[in-house]
């Protein structure tokens, strides 16, 4: 499966209580399509998109978003390495999954928020604006 990064753009008036930048790691691009049209129906202004640790770790560096929605499981691969690389930027991130209390953190990112897979609305918008490291 090739890595994607979708990148979305909202022309909506800024809310100083939602990031402007959010990447999102996620690999089922229905449920990234999900989270994308809620970040945007919230007020966020760009919302990034991709299915693999490299693809999120080269659009860090392109970029640095404002905060991220990691999903634990990504095909083949665990978001870690994009937590430690965000973790290190002082970047904001919550780990979303499907998996609940059975899904196994690292103890570095403990206090790392998680919502779980699939996360009401309310939770999200909540996510975005208590975004704290």
């Amino acid at each position: 499966m090739q890595p994607y990064v979708n990148e979305i753009i909202a022309t909506l008036p800024d809310d100083p209580d939602h990031p402007a930048d959010v990447l999102i790691a996620e690999d089922d691009p229905i449920i990234a399509i999900d989270f994308e049209d809620r970040l945007l129906s919230f007020g966020v202004k760009h919302v990034r998109t991709v299915a693999s640790v490299a693809r999120a770790l080269q659009e860090i560096e392109r970029r640095e978003p404002d905060f991220a929605l990691l999903d634990v499981e990504l095909v083949r691969e665990k978001s870690f390495a994009i937590a430690e690389r965000l973790t290190a930027l002082k970047i904001p991130l919550v780990f979303v999954t499907g998996y609940g209390a059975e899904v196994s953190i690292p103890a570095q990112f403990a206090k790392v928020p998680r919502l779980q897979k699939p996360c009401p609305s309310d939770a999200l918008e909540a996510a975005l604006r208590t975004r704290k490291l």
